[in-house]
């Protein structure tokens, strides 16, 4: 689990407009409405509401996730909520960030096999921390920036599962230059951090915390001739089309991570990871409720009160048959069952069908005569009965 140096400087609950203890449920509430106001689509050409984006999803990623969460909270506790500057032990200035890993060595030995007390994990996370780094000019590899993305399902498509493709812009590896920065591609070490993309500075009491480098913006290379595309950065501009799987069974405002589909990673580091938001529009029939389908299928008073079968639709495959009792009461729900939504385990969920008394807005003569046979042979009959007796009991 990465946590950058830069969000660790952030309040990311102050992104978001909620309370240190604001629930998982406040959380996502606040991350949907602020999305749907600052997402691209809908600001056209506003650059700042692009960026304000970009915070809202990033903020969500951390808070949204309980383990990610709980190790932000912790890291911006320890290190003085924000502070603290990691060392080049990650992509961009980030590190795995484990409490236990921190100090976990802290009761070994104090020989070369224990790190002095703190266990190898710790140099390797801190970098030069505790300036313990050594060998020479190396430049980091980074990991690529995580994409978010939007699709429209319709109702069908989101039971069943579909593939869609995504159209997304993100940042790689300039083509003119092969990443280099530089026109010939041959940029130069960087003098200032000798190719590490980090410098250090005093913080006092013996300890050195380090920053990306100010001249080469931590790439650890410069270009002696930059390039004419990306301006020296070994970074542009990148479209691509890609065909992405959403799976059977999701529901609407569902977030999807898609590992390892963001933004390629520059130096050998990773790719990305890609989210995809999907929206689920609303079918004429059928409704949804967890991983059933639901139904109101119209019967008739004869249906309802000598019971029958009835024939239901199903979504997407052959109707089924359902025996209605004897006196099946107005607003019953049955259950078809394996005729619902698609369920992670590949099994089905139910069909519920819950049936509605038609009442006939026009009769015939002989229907008419029929109903009048019945309401004499039902005078004596008070359906309000049991409801007075109470009224008046209570």
């Amino acid at each position: 689990m990465s946590l950058s140096r830069d969000l660790l400087e952030k309040d990311l609950y102050k992104v978001l407009g909620v309370p240190k203890d604001a629930t998982e449920a406040e959380i996502k509430k606040a991350y949907r409405k602020l999305a749907r106001e600052f997402h691209p689509d809908a600001n056209k050409g506003d650059a700042s509401a692009e960026e304000r984006f970009k915070e809202i999803s990033e903020a969500n990623d951390v808070l949204a996730d309980p383990k990610r969460r709980k190790e932000y909270d912790e890291a911006r506790a320890l290190f003085g909520n924000g502070g603290f500057r990691a060392g080049p032990g990650g992509a961009g200035g980030s590190f795995n960030f484990d409490l236990g890993d921190l100090f976990g060595g802290a009761q070994g030995g104090t020989g070369a096999g224990a790190g002095g007390g703190f266990g190898g994990g710790l140099g390797d996370v801190f970098g030069g921390l505790f300036n313990r780094g050594g060998g020479g000019p190396r430049t980091q590899p980074r990991r690529g920036q995580d994409i978010e993305s939007e699709v429209s399902l319709n109702f069908t498509e989101a039971v069943e599962g579909a593939t869609v493709p995504l159209r997304m812009s993100s940042s790689a590896a300039c083509k003119a230059c092969s990443g280099t920065g530089d026109k010939n591609g041959t940029p130069r070490v960087c003098p200032t951090c000798v190719g590490t993309g980090q410098v250090s500075r005093g913080s006092g009491g013996g300890f050195s915390l380090t920053d990306p480098c100010p001249d080469c913006k931590g790439r650890g290379l410069i270009p002696e001739n930059p390039c004419d595309v990306c301006h020296g950065s070994g970074r542009a501009k990148s479209s691509r089309t890609m065909q992405v799987r959403i799976p059977a069974g999701v529901s609407d405002g569902q977030r999807i991570r898609l590992r390892g589909k963001g933004a390629p990673g520059e130096r050998g580091g990773p790719n990305g990871d890609l989210y995809v938001v999907v929206h689920v529009g609303t079918h004429p029939v059928f409704g949804r409720k967890d991983d059933n389908l639901t139904i109101t299928v119209p019967v008739t008073f004869t249906e309802a009160a000598l019971g029958g079968e009835v024939r239901v639709p199903t979504l997407g495959g052959p109707p089924v048959t359902l025996k209605l009792p004897p006196g099946t009461p107005n607003g019953r729900t049955m259950r078809a069952r394996g005729k619902g939504a698609v369920r992670k385990d590949g099994t089905r969920g139910d069909l519920l069908v819950t049936v509605e008394v038609a009442v006939p807005t026009q009769l015939s003569d002989k229907a008419r005569e029929a109903l009048e046979t019945y309401r004499e042979a039902t005078a004596e009959v008070d359906p309000r009965a049991e409801l007075f007796q109470a009224a008046k009991g209570a």
